[in-house]
């Protein structure tokens, strides 16, 4: 299989739709979708001359050390109209590297400090959905603490967030709420 063009579908300041037309194990010309955070030239870069692909964003898996629960938001999306149960995550600002967004966005969606990053357990760089997009994240695990605050909540985040005991984390996976699969993989773990 081999990608021979990208062409912009849909360019926003956050994402991107591009039509790949590649070859199939067959030799005949197909087309796919792929969703995108990276720019035109970049994405050119990285699948026709092999550039380096840096992550996108972090995914926080944090514990608060003073209480020892998991952190965990509830958070409105759009694309599902309706709140859902999931880790705190984030962009990475140009420049960054991930520590400093995991520091950055653990205080802003929850008001908390990040205290050490578990670089053991963390994975630097993991997909998220390959199917749909190119998106990578670091899955970082990180201990924190300090009291819960929404002062720092961007306009567009709506968001409520808990810390949860192994019998709530329990509770959260029976019951019928919305939950990203990141986020229920982190509290399995979490429970064991």
């Amino acid at each position: 299989m081999k990608i021979k063009d990208i062409k912009i579908l849909a360019d926003t300041k956050y994402l991107k739709l591009y039509n790949a037309e590649y070859t199939n194990k067959n030799g005949d010309t197909r087309n796919w979708s792929i969703a995108s955070r990276k720019d035109l030239s970049t994405l050119k870069n990285k699948f026709f001359n092999k550039a380096k692909d840096e992550i996108d964003a972090v995914i926080i898996v944090a514990t608060h050390v003073e209480e020892n629960k998991l952190v965990i938001i509830k958070q409105f999306r759009v694309p599902i109209n309706d709140y859902v149960y999931e880790l705190p995550a984030g962009l990475i600002d140009k420049g960054e590297d991930f520590k400093t967004t995991v520091k950055r966005e653990l205080k802003e969606e929850t008001g908390l400090d990040l205290i050490e990053i578990d670089y053991s357990s963390t994975k630097s760089k993991a997909y998220v959905s390959t199917g749909m997009t190119d998106e990578s994240v670091a899955l970082v695990y990180c201990t924190c603490s300090g009291k819960i605050s929404k002062e720092y909540l961007e306009p567009d985040e709506d968001i409520e967030v808990m810390l949860l005991t192994k019998e709530e984390a329990k509770e959260l996976i029976k019951s019928e709420d919305n939950i990203d699969v990141k986020a229920l993989l982190a509290i399995q773990k979490f429970i064991q």
